[in-house]
């Protein structure tokens, strides 16, 4: 039997580990070709080498999110290399844990041009490719403090609402389209991003990445009228209804 993503060529970013990598592999698992973005060119190849494991196809393109050109790189080289796009998922993401007044301006950009404007460049620069696909799917991966905070993560949590934002309302101007675009707020997954920012929450309570790559490749082979704007994922252990 045919599988559902045969053909379909996707970008990944933060692709080297976490969720990025569950996320490539569970596409993969499904025959989609996996472009993996992210800095760190070994770890890439071990997600390269999973990809090809699993049944897809994997193009490493090492890319700095924090760097406009390399974003527009990205997108050229999957363009030139395939021809085509039919998933981008904005994964990576960066934090910072500190007060707001012992905040510097050069942490609180970082974490806006991670995690806000790197995702706003590649939804722009790949919206060309997208709309020649007969089903696209832009999906990108926000937070729990997207939608709320936390103390120490003024930066970090302010990123999240602008990607939140921005996902809004890309969503709203490609309403009627082939592009179908989506929010996912997951809250602490065992990645070592949440090791870092949230040390208090016990191993066995936090969400695996695979579960979350199960819930993206849900919605982009979900087919029919029903559509899921966005997701808000929490821990069992946590509070219900975040």
């Amino acid at each position: 039997m045919e599988k559902r993503l045969t053909g379909k060529v996707a970008i990944v970013t933060g692709a080297s580990r976490g969720i990025g990598r569950a996320i490539s592999l569970a596409l993969a698992r499904e025959a989609a070709t996996v472009v993996l973005a992210a800095r760190a060119v070994d770890k890439l190849r071990e997600t390269a080498e999973q990809v090809t494991a699993a049944g897809g196809k994997a193009q490493i393109i090492p890319t700095e999110l924090t760097d406009e050109q390399s974003i527009k790189n990205l997108v050229k080289a999957a363009s030139e290399r395939f021809g085509r796009l039919d998933i981008l998922i904005n994964n990576a993401g960066i934090t910072h844990s500190a007060k707001l007044e012992e905040t510097s301006t050069e942490d609180w950009d970082r974490c806006l041009r991670t995690n806000a404007r790197a995702p706003f460049i590649l939804c722009r620069e790949a919206l060309g490719l997208l709309r020649r696909s007969e089903a696209a799917y832009i999906i990108n991966i926000a937070s729990v403090v997207g939608v709320k905070a936390y103390p120490l993560q003024s930066a970090y949590t302010a990123s999240k609402h602008a990607l939140r934002g921005m996902t809004m309302a890309l969503a709203e101007e490609l309403r009627g389209s082939n592009v179908r675009v989506h929010l996912l707020c997951p809250g602490g997954v065992d990645t070592d991003l949440v090791k870092k920012v949230r040390p208090d929450i016990k191993k066995q309570d936090l969400m695996q990445p695979e579960e979350i790559a199960e819930l993206v490749l849900y919605l982009i082979t979900h087919k029919g009228n029903a559509v899921i704007d966005e997701l808000h994922i929490r821990r069992a252990a946590s509070t219900p209804w975040f």
